[in-house]
């Protein structure tokens, strides 16, 4: 059975919990900019935070009356319901004993920039009042009555950097931290721009859309059939693939970027090796160097000749029309070459 109880028997502590790498604190006003929460016996608590961000109100109740006490928590604000919830470990408190629950606040993360935030002639609500009242469990013959009820603060800022350049005096006005903020929200992105401008100039991170203009660059001529993977890679190692143009190295260093295929697969034998590029030994007759006999051949030679084998694996499919202009770009004008593309599964069958 439930006795009725006292005020005097439970107590309400609120204590506000600042979210990570909060706003800097000011110089003591209540109504400085980014001010965190601060709370203790004489002054109300105040939760500062920024839109999207996270805060907690721990509620503290602590039971000395000499009986069980069933109660309810209730908040009444005017902080949208939708930017906070309430936590409760349940409605029973032994005489004695010390229980929590918390209310947690996450306000919209465009409210500053919403379509209602921004209409002519809007008024933007940045400071709420909150009140938390425990009633107790209305009984037959008793109804429930108010046996605590504590007060916080609210205050909305948006997160901004450029007070904290400002001495601890100017810090303290709210009209100098919004005021800033406006040149922040223009400046900043330029900023951040400069600060990461070396991601913009770098193929493997650079938007897609300023792909053509690093190709550019480095006079790269892009395929409209190339993967964007493909013209990143490609691109990036433009100017080693001309330093080696012409020679073996640099038409197996296109075909690797180009295909995806290994330059050396070490747990495959020579000849499946996916990227393979041969010479031709056989020289035909040659004066001077052919001894005449039964096994003398007649012609049959191909100078500056030179074959291209593919092994991509099972299911790899390669486009041969691009990988023979490649290799046209790529090969010496008076060289002449033969292409085969042999998918690994079947080089093992034979």
């Amino acid at each position: 059975m439930n006795q009725r109880a006292d005020r005097r028997t439970l107590r309400l502590q609120l204590m506000p919990v600042s979210v990570p790498d909060p706003p800097a604190l000011g110089g003591g006003s209540l109504s400085t900019w980014g001010e965190m929460a601060e709370t203790n016996s004489s002054e109300t608590p105040i939760i500062c935070l920024c839109p999207g961000e996270v805060a907690e109100l721990i509620l503290r109740l602590e039971h000395r009356g000499d009986y069980p006490l069933t109660y309810r928590l209730q908040m009444n604000s005017n902080i949208p319901l939708d930017w906070y919830s309430l936590r409760t470990e349940g409605s029973e408190l032994q005489p004695g004993r010390t229980t929590e629950a918390v209310v947690r606040f996450r306000p919209d993360a465009d409210f500053f920039e919403s379509r209602q935030t921004i209409e002519p002639e809007q008024v933007l609500t940045l400071n709420y009042q909150g009140e938390i009242r425990v009633y107790g469990i209305p009984t037959s013959g008793h109804p429930g009555e108010l046996l605590a009820n504590e007060t916080f603060r609210l205050r909305l800022r948006p997160r901004s950097l450029y007070p904290s350049f400002l001495p601890a005096v100017y810090r303290e006005v709210d009209f100098i931290g919004r005021l800033l903020k406006i040149f922040e929200q223009s400046f900043e992105p330029a900023v951040n721009t400069l600060q990461s401008l070396w991601a913009y100039l770098d193929p493997l991170t650079a938007p897609e859309a300023l792909l053509p203009f690093l190709a550019q660059w480095v006079g790269w001529q892009n395929e409209a059939t190339w993967s964007v993977e493909q013209q990143r890679s490609l691109i990036r190692r433009a100017m080693e693939i001309y330093r080696w143009r012409g020679t073996r190295r640099g038409l197996q260093l296109y075909l690797h970027l180009y295909t995806g295929l290994p330059l050396i697969n070490p747990f495959r034998p020579p000849h499946e090796q996916p990227i393979q590029i041969h010479t031709a030994s056989d020289r035909g007759f040659v004066l001077g160097e052919t001894d005449l006999g039964p096994m003398a051949t007649l012609g049959g030679g191909k100078p500056f000749h030179f074959h291209v084998k593919l092994c991509p694996d099972p299911g790899q499919l390669l486009d041969e029309t691009l990988v023979r202009s490649i290799i046209e770009q790529e090969k010496p004008a008076v060289s002449t070459y033969d292409l085969s593309i042999v998918p690994i599964a079947e080089t093992v069958h034979a």
